[in-house]
């Protein structure tokens, strides 16, 4: 299949991503330094996970391209794939695991698309909540991708994407979202590197992006990184 390689060449980064960058709330891109780093040692928290099967639901908010939904969806659908050989992206996410109460499976479940710019082209993050609760959310993850002609509050500034939490319908129990934007014409140099010339540290040649879709394939990193925090420490109490 044509991505495998695509995701070979993802499953490193990540790895090399995970060393350096904690699990947090706010997911921005930090330059890692080329050095030996120290064993990866995950430290629980007792705080909730989101363990077993899992849907996740996609809101595409404006305008992707069949492949450039693609890309994502074939990403996330390869996270519990077990015929690929390493590195892999299954084999990066099988990390989680290390935490108690076994897997995290992640199912594709419900897609909406949204492209009659229903919140504008300027986001704050209550639209964003709006946006995720299109989607059911019972034992369910809700993502929210938006394209790169939207602004996001805090995009490119502060974050490059996030996990987190609201209230339920039944406001007696909580339910997990993600968000995570297109920076092409935005912030590449922040949020899609290292698809794109870094905006500080040493000005190395880009990688070149796997898919040649340098937004698009930064989105995957961002992606990675707010799952496996948003599985890992669901409720930012972990």
């Amino acid at each position: 299949m044509a991505f495998t390689y695509n995701f070979a060449v993802l499953a490193s980064l990540l790895l090399l991503v995970s060393l350096v960058n904690p699990s947090t709330t706010t997911t921005t891109r930090k330059l890692p330094h080329l050095v030996k780093q120290p064993p990866l040692v995950l430290k629980y928290h007792n705080g909730a996970l989101l363990k077993g099967n899992l849907t996740v639901n996609l809101v595409w908010y404006e305008k992707f391209s069949s492949i450039q939904r693609s890309i994502l969806i074939d990403f996330l659908q390869s996270l519990n794939s077990h015929s690929t050989p390493p590195p892999s992206v299954s084999l990066w996410w099988k990390t989680t695991e290390n935490y108690k109460e076994g897997s995290s499976n992640l199912l594709l479940g419900k897609q909406i698309l949204d492209n009659s710019y229903s919140f504008g082209k300027s986001l704050k993050d209550s639209y964003i909540l709006a946006l995720a609760t299109k989607a059911d959310h019972k034992n369910a993850i809700n993502v929210v991708f938006t394209a790169k002609d939207v602004a996001v509050a805090g995009f490119c500034m502060s974050r490059c994407g996030t996990h987190v939490s609201a209230c339920g319908l039944d406001k007696r129990s909580k339910f997990a979202y993600v968000w995570v934007g297109n920076s092409e014409s935005q912030c590449p140099g922040q949020c899609a590197w290292p698809f794109h010339q870094p905006i500080y540290g040493p000005q190395t040649p880009p990688l070149v992006s796997p898919n040649g879709d340098v937004g698009v394939d930064g989105m995957v990193i961002n992606f990675a990184t707010v799952l496996e925090a948003t599985v890992t420490n669901s409720f930012d109490d972990g």
